[in-house]
């Protein structure tokens, strides 16, 4: 997920997508623990995904914070 995609997401939809990627992250742990992965770096992206996701929710929150 490429951050321009991150930055036309809604608060609400950040949230929904941060709970849907660990989800995933979840699911791809267990899938590797139990048989290797065709692709083992999938692990490294989802969690890298989730940090600019959380990233973004923090500037948000951030930004929403100071103008008040």
């Amino acid at each position: 997920m490429k951050y321009a995609e991150i930055k036309e997401l809604t608060v609400e939809e950040l949230k929904a997508r941060i709970a849907e990627e660990k989800a995933n992250l979840t699911k791809a742990k267990f899938g590797h623990a139990v048989s290797a992965l065709e692709n083992p770096l999938k692990i490294k992206a989802l969690r890298k995904d989730i940090a600019r996701l959380n990233t973004e929710l923090t500037q948000r929150n951030k930004a929403a914070a100071n103008q008040q």
